[in-house]
């Protein structure tokens, strides 16, 4: 399914090699289009075949927009999978910074889905972990993934130096760079980056575009210089971003401040 033809009459768009793009003005702007996308995206694929599934992500930069998401009427939830993309190895899911109890708060205890699938960070058996969080993904068409690019360009928790276009895996763990950690700690979720995790386990990029529609929803002026490199630069695991414009099915989603070096 190509993307709707009708954004918001506030929506500045152009298209970079496959890749749809939509600028709005403001971050709330933005996340009421995106909301909107992703109900028409869900709402079809219930009418469809009787049921949906879907691919969350976590983050600041995505909390406007699942706000705007959830609070949206008509939509049977109760038809609708959901999971998420990643979660920090060894971090119990009733830390602060867990993206379990990001989703659980923010997410199911709102809508009530179907079934809200997690990845057990602090399993015992963390390879394990990732086949069976796989064997869940593969198991069922996933209709939607909304997810963000980070403040170095990666998509989910797929930094660039591990970042593969070509993974056989759909779930794998994966150790964090520097950038990475200080976003996470200037997001305000540890202290410092001595104190989170080292390692995370993550969808890979071959899993999250693997979805029948995938919306990149990146505001935030701290987004910009990943942005630009996303859209300008070479399309390699330098920037993970950049592998969107390879991808016809996804859109992107800008807010002036993101969409300001481009």
């Amino acid at each position: 399914m190509a993307p709707s033809a009708q954004p918001s009459a506030a929506a500045r768009t152009f298209t970079v090699d496959a890749l749809p793009v939509r600028v709005f003005a403001t971050i709330a702007d933005l996340a009421k289009d995106a909301a909107r996308e992703a109900h028409g995206i869900i709402a079809n694929a219930i009418a469809t075949r009787g049921s949906a599934a879907a691919i969350l992500a976590t983050g600041n930069s995505q909390l406007v927009f699942l706000e705007a998401l959830v609070a949206m009427g008509n939509l049977d939830w109760a038809k609708v999978t959901l999971f998420h993309m990643d979660e920090y190895l060894g971090l119990p899911a009733t830390h602060t910074a867990s993206f379990r109890r990001y989703m659980r708060e923010r997410v199911e205890a709102r809508v009530k889905p179907r079934a809200f699938h997690y990845i057990a960070g602090d399993a015992h058996q963390p390879v394990q972990e990732c086949r069976r969080y796989e064997s869940l993904l593969r198991a069922q068409a996933i209709d939607l993934c909304c997810l963000g690019i980070g403040e170095n360009g990666h998509l989910a928790f797929n930094d660039p130096h591990v970042a593969s276009f070509a993974d056989t895996d759909w779930v794998k763990i994966v150790s964090l760079d520097e950038a990475c950690r200080r976003q996470q700690v200037g997001e305000g979720h540890f202290p410092s980056i001595d104190a989170m995790p080292q390692y995370a386990l993550t969808l890979t990029i071959p899993a999250l575009i693997a979805a029948e529609r995938v919306l990149a929803i990146v505001p935030e002026k701290r987004k910009a210089a990943a942005v630009k490199a996303s859209l300008t630069g070479p399309i390699g695991s330098a920037c993970p971003g950049s592998y969107l414009r390879r991808q016809p099915h996804a859109l992107l989603y800008l807010d002036a401040d993101s969409a300001s070096l481009v």
